[in-house]
């Protein structure tokens, strides 16, 4: 399995890597508070070791992918955050934005994809960006199953918790 993660890696180093929602959550929050990740709600299913991993996974991929979809949902999920880890995850979520390439896909296009109404406009426009030309990131089975039969590369987050990658 840790050969597959490494190719998958190397092919896709420079191309980039698009981060799903609760992996990119799991990014700021633990990076606001590393405590927190356990005590969130939303986060609470992490470990401070899947933190490392995931800071470390992201620091072999200089280039990280995201959409409007992405950012909001993790924007919502964080608003829910008790303070102050709430507005210091704002505030890193703020300088981090940037350093992301955002891609914009119309939802209306989005809405005329094949599995729409199965997994919503978030899950589908990773589909439709993904497909051939960036890696996928998620921890959310039905997703990485749909990606793996769409022909979209992708790794299960949970798949590097149990086998790691290094």
């Amino acid at each position: 399995m840790k050969e597959q993660f490494q190719s998958l890696f190397n092919h896709y180093q420079q191309k980039g890597i698009l981060i799903d929602t609760n992996i990119l959550l799991l990014y700021f929050v633990g990076t606001v508070n590393p405590a927190r990740i356990s005590k969130f709600n939303r986060t609470e299913q992490f470990t401070i070791e899947d933190y490392q991993t995931l800071l470390e996974l992201l620091s072999y991929f200089p280039k990280r992918i995201t959409t409007p979809n992405i950012l909001t949902e993790v924007n919502s999920l964080a608003d829910k955050l008790g303070e102050p880890e709430r507005s210091q995850c704002f505030a890193l979520f703020s300088n981090t934005i940037p350093l992301f390439n955002e891609f914009h896909l119309e939802s209306h296009t989005v809405a005329k994809s094949q599995g729409f109404v199965k997994f919503g406009l978030t899950d589908c426009s990773i589909v439709e960006l993904a497909r051939s030309q960036y890696l996928v990131l998620t921890d959310d089975l039905k997703l990485f199953v749909y990606l793996q039969n769409q022909g979209v590369n992708t790794i299960n987050f949970n798949h590097l918790r149990i086998y790691g990658w290094s």
